[in-house]
């Protein structure tokens, strides 16, 4: 085998081949294969097809390309397309791997490599719902915390919590609007007023769920779902005042949707659901025993109860600020373009990677999800009081 050097730098209008060598036998050049053997300082692109997100001291893994192959070789994950192996990365520099498109492929080796150092692997559908999500059944392996998780579905707590769940959304809904509002009061202070209007009627809502009493869900769920519903319309409303000179936009649609904003919050909340899920497994709670969101099949009714307090301070500003820079949103077959999707995903880890005050000290946003999904098992086995995520703006 000889080396090949690049000369794409050297000669102008040749494009820069990847590094490779000549087989001897065939007489063609074969690529060899990235190690990838660094956390990066920042986000970094490696291809078209995969992405390294910044996380901590490790990063998180983004792939979205047809015939990709994913193995184990020793202590590193390899990348394989075709017969071609095209980069490897070291297991110690991983915190999680996202499959963010159909057509790739894991070998069972590398799911338990995975699963075994505590690695999640997330499935995520084109358009960022989740499917499925890949942990070690030994990083929960407790059963008191279920045991009343579905004892105080009948019981004063299934109550409180579905009324805190709600308190929190709204307060962080209140907070986004004037998050946002204070740059509105300023740049076009003429509209200001109909989102100050928006603001005091959450705040109104607010109350409302405060003084609600039942003892248990099922005598408040109405009330608290009819004061969310309002309120939802109330704060959308809001949104559009905020971000209608960049973009149309004409409402909340969650399923279906084809608009450019509705698609990226709907892909940003299936990235948001595989973190509280991953949170909710490893506090050893039943992800799919809620109690705001009753219990259907295949709904996993507890995340979506707990994602609630993190809708807005984590996707929301999101998508509203990826809007408001102006920056390209493309959309492909009714869903958004593979670069869309990975801005949008890059985007939405940096901010459950940025640090927000929690009780009193600066945490990562993701590890917050962690602390409240362990805050709640907590609270369900009667050891404290669970105090939902309120964001600073």
């Amino acid at each position: 085998m000889a080396d090949i050097v690049s000369l794409g730098a050297e000669f102008p209008g040749v494009e820069e081949t990847a590094p490779a060598q000549y087989d001897l036998f065939t007489g063609e050049a074969k690529p060899l294969p990235i190690v990838v053997d660094k956390t990066p300082e920042d986000d970094l692109v490696v291809s078209k097809e995969i992405t390294l997100v910044r996380s901590g001291d490790a990063a998180q893994i983004i792939l979205s390309g047809f015939g990709l192959f994913l193995s184990k070789k020793s202590d590193r994950l390899i990348v394989r397309k075709g017969k071609e192996l095209i980069y490897e990365f070291p297991f110690f520099r991983l915190s999680e791997v996202t499959v963010a498109s159909r057509g790739i492929t894991l070998s069972s080796d590398l799911i338990m490599e995975l699963c075994a150092r505590g690695i999640h692997i997330n499935f995520l559908q084109g358009n960022g719902r989740p499917f499925a999500k890949l942990t070690s059944p030994m990083l929960s392996a407790t059963i008191q915390a279920r045991r009343e998780q579905f004892r105080a579905l009948d019981d004063e707590r299934g109550a409180e919590f579905s009324r805190v769940v709600v308190k929190g959304k709204l307060r962080n809904q209140r907070k986004l609007l004037l998050y946002f509002g204070k740059y509105m009061k300023k740049a076009d202070p003429d509209r200001y007023p109909a989102l100050e209007e928006k603001i005091k009627v959450l705040e109104a809502s607010e109350n409302k769920v405060k003084k609600l009493k039942g003892k248990t869900v099922e005598q408040i769920r109405s009330e608290l779902l009819g004061l969310e519903g309002s309120s939802s319309r109330v704060y959308w409303e809001g949104v559009q005042e905020i971000i209608t000179s960049k973009v149309e936009f004409m409402g909340r649609v969650h399923r279906g949707a084809t608009d450019k904003v509705n698609s990226m919050l709907n892909y940003g909340y299936g990235i948001l659901y595989s973190q509280v899920w991953g949170a909710v497994v490893c506090a050893g709670l039943e992800p799919f025993a809620g109690f705001l969101h009753v219990d259907r099949p295949g709904k996993p009714s507890l995340v979506l109860d707990l994602v609630e307090e993190f809708r807005q301070p984590v996707v929301d500003r999101s998508v509203i600020s990826y809007v408001n820079l102006g920056e390209n949103v493309k959309m492909d077959g009714g869903l958004l373009d593979a670069d869309t999707r990975r801005n949008l995903s890059q985007k939405i880890i940096n901010r459950l990677e940025s640090r927000e005050t929690y009780q009193g000290k600066k945490y990562q946003i993701r590890s917050i999800i962690q602390i409240q999904a362990r805050n709640l098992a907590a609270f369900l086995r009667g050891e404290r009081a669970y105090k939902p995520f309120s964001f600073k703006w």
